[in-house]
């Protein structure tokens, strides 16, 4: 069986199972994305969805520090205004 035939098949519902456990992992779930995604001989749909998992963690790390930002400011503003509030 020659390597492109072997990349094109389908990925059986076990080994997204395994995927998906995988990927939960902290360290190691963040080397196999890794190496699904932009290692040789991982099948499409696979590659295609470590792929997709590491562009959403990208979104949700992004919306994550803007939120944390916003988040900060707000709770600055309601800290000046409440120490402002009380003058002895």
């Amino acid at each position: 069986m020659s390597d492109n035939s072997m990349s094109s098949e389908t990925v059986s519902l076990g080994d997204w199972i395994v995927t998906m456990i995988l990927s939960s992992i902290p360290i190691v779930g963040l080397i196999m994305i890794l190496v699904w995604a932009f290692g040789g001989g991982t099948k499409p749909s696979k590659k295609n969805y470590a792929r997709a998992f590491i562009i959403m963690a990208i979104i949700g790390i992004v919306l994550g520090i803007i939120f944390g930002i916003l988040f900060a400011g707000v709770f600055a503003s309601i800290a000046s205004n409440i120490s402002s509030s009380y003058s002895y």
